[in-house]
């Protein structure tokens, strides 16, 4: 069974290659979301369940440690497994971001093999985010 993604970047470029990297790494995948900011992941959140996000950290009007934090108070949300796609890549800053629940950490720019490493283990996870009880009407954030 296929398991949708959401990637959520400010830059449609970026979105753009990431989503033809995750096609091409020979996972299988369904349908890719996107997102420009925590708030629209939030709001595509509410229409579509996916099996792992994508996210940068440093986007206008919501960051990704924003979505993060709010993803965690969501007790529908707070189980999708993220990982972090970002040019910040202090030891420190990693270190953050698993101390937050992070799944994986990828720093951009990053080849198609380190994306698929992280990505394996957490596809095979669909029923934390896909499962069939979560009520896409509760977003509540």
């Amino acid at each position: 069974m296929s398991s949708d993604i959401l990637i959520v970047d400010d830059s449609a470029t970026i979105r753009s290659m990431m989503q033809r990297t995750v096609r091409m790494i020979g996972l299988d995948v369904g349908e890719v979301y996107e997102a420009a900011n925590g708030i629209e992941a939030l709001a595509k959140l509410c229409e579509h369940d996916v099996a792992v996000m994508l996210v940068d950290i440093n986007m206008p009007r919501m960051n990704g440690i924003q979505l993060l934090m709010r993803m965690k108070q969501n007790d529908k949300l707070k189980e999708i497994p993220i990982v972090i796609a970002s040019t910040e890549g202090s030891q420190k800053r990693i270190d953050q971001l698993h101390e937050l629940g992070v799944a994986g950490y990828v720093r951009k720019p990053f080849q198609p093999e380190q994306l698929r490493e992280v990505l394996i283990p957490l596809l095979g996870v669909t029923q934390h985010a896909g499962s069939e009880d979560r009520d896409t009407d509760d977003c509540s954030f």
